[in-house]
This record gives C-alpha cells, structure tokens and sequence, in this order.
C-alpha cells in the first residue's frame, strides 16, 4: 500500500494533497502537513486507480477532472501542461459523523437557525473555499421535517443529508466520447419538475443563480444554496453581481430590490487557524440590505 493509499483509507484524514506531482500534504486533526513524497508515476497511477471505476480519464485530451469517488469523497486533479509544475491533486473527504449546529454555534444562535430552517426561510451560506460550507448545509438540513421532499443540485454531490426523502443530481462535464454536458443550470429545471418541497444546490457559481432566485420566489421557500465569499455581505453583493451578469436589461436597482426580497438569511462560516469551523456571521436580509444579528 503505497503512502496515499494509506492517507486516503485513514478515517481521521479530511484532506490529501500532492503538489508537484510527488509531495504530499494532508489535513488530520484540522492541521495540514507535509506528510512525505511519492515518485510521480505513483501519483499518477494511483489517481488513474481512482478513476478508473468512473469512467473518467485523465489525459492531454482531459487534463483537468473533478469526480467523485465511490465512498464519496472529492478528487481534483490537473496534469501538466495545464499544472505547470507536474500533477496537482486534491481529496476532500467528509466526516462520517453527523455534525450538530451546537457544535458550529453557541445555542442560542443554533436555536435560531434551526427554527429558521423549519419556518421555511431562504438560507444562503457563504464561506471561503474548505470553510465548512457544505458541512453546514448537511447540518441545517437536518431540521427539515422529515416528510418533506428535498432535491439537492451538485457539481459534485459531496452533501450526505441524514434525511428520509432525498433525491441527488450531479452535474456532468463534456467527454471526449460526445457526450454532452449536464450543467447546473439544466438540472435546476429538471429538479423543479420533481415536486420537491425544497431545493438545496451545493453551490451557485454562474447563470443558475437566476433559477435558485425563481425558485425560491415561487412556493420552494425553505431552499439553501451556498455561495464563495468573504462575509455575508460580500456573499450579498456577490449574488446581486451574478445576477447582473446573467439577467439582461435588469437595473441594479431591479435586482437587489429582487435578490433580497427572495433570499431571508445569509449564514457566513469560517475556519480558524486550528482547524474547527464555525458560523462567523449571520444576517438578515432586509430592504436596507443585510442586518448582522450575530457575530462571533
């Protein structure tokens, strides 16, 4: 078993990466180090292993790919001349065991959100990349009814909802066989046609952001989405911007007035130093722009 066989089977390892196409990092204990070197081949061999029950290649004609691996982790990985240094990979793994709100939120704040999520308001959960987005998404799920039909939207389904009623759709990249690509914005529609009581999409990046503000205005209250950003009001500005892009002949009046009227509260969460994550922020959307009711 060579070193990344044995990172990628430790249950206490969240994050392996491999720089240079033979260093090789991981995240145990919310600390990443340098745990060791692998000689390139192997690298590529065993990213080559991983793929292969996907159907996935990874080649001069594929030079980036971002599966998702059978015990549902993430894999990222982009060869030369794309990575210029040599092979790039990048695991994320998710913890097995259910995160509680109480254990990312002092309980009164948990408390809060919980009832938010049952009362059927719009969330939003921004954060910067690996700061618990998606953890929190799985956690807030969680106060769903149980009877109520949930249809999650993913790039790569890396949410694992502990929930009776779930229906998951990926996305899927252009292959070089012609098989065409399945993007986020097609499979909103698609989800929107399965009778879900609510939407969650993983996370929104480009032109879907105008299907997640329809669905959300139009009896699919109580939907999540996540979204890259730095607080929860540049998370705000950020949907507002992508809005704009992609709406034509909207004013940018037209659409904040929109965009916060759809979207209710925005749950910001961080990563400290030592590697726990948090909820750093949480604002209310308003018609004079977000209110911070609380701040860590």
């Amino acid at each position: 078993m060579t070193l990344l066989d044995e990172l990628a089977a430790d249950p206490d390892v969240r994050e392996v990466v491999v720089n240079r196409g033979s260093e090789v990092w991981a995240e145990r204990d919310g600390v990443l180090a340098r745990r060791g070197d692998v000689h390139p081949d192997e690298a590529r061999a065993f990213v080559e292993r991983a793929l292969l029950p996907l159907g996935r290649r990874l080649d001069v004609a594929s030079p980036i790919v971002d599966a998702r691996l059978a015990d549902g982790s993430r894999l990222c990985a982009v060869i030369p001349p794309i990575g210029v240094d040599g092979l790039a990979v990048a695991i994320r793994r998710f913890a097995a065991r259910p995160v509680a709100l109480e254990e990312v939120a002092p309980p009164a704040v948990a408390a809060e959100l919980a009832a938010a999520v049952r009362t059927r308001r719009n969330l939003l959960v921004s954060g910067a990349a690996a700061a618990g987005k998606t953890t929190l998404l799985n956690t807030l799920c969680r106060a769903i009814d149980p009877r109520e039909r949930i249809v999650t939207i993913e790039d790569v389904a890396e949410l694992r909802l502990d929930h009776p009623h779930v229906v998951r759709f990926e996305t899927r990249p252009p292959a070089p066989d012609g098989s065409v690509a399945v993007p986020v914005r097609r499979l909103v529609g698609a989800a929107l046609r399965m009778r879900p009581d609510r939407l969650v999409i993983g996370e929104v990046r480009g032109d879907e952001v105008l299907d997640m503000l329809a669905a959300m205005n139009t009896g699919h209250d109580g939907s999540m989405s996540s979204l890259h950003a730095n607080s929860a009001a540049d998370a705000l500005r950020r949907v507002e911007s992508l809005v704009l892009q992609h709406a034509a002949n909207w004013t940018r009046e037209v659409v904040r007035e929109h965009v916060r009227a759809v979207i209710d509260l925005i749950v910001h969460v961080e990563r400290l130093p030592d590697g726990r994550r948090r909820v750093a922020q949480v604002a209310e959307i308003g018609d004079g722009g977000p209110r911070t009711w609380y701040e860590a």
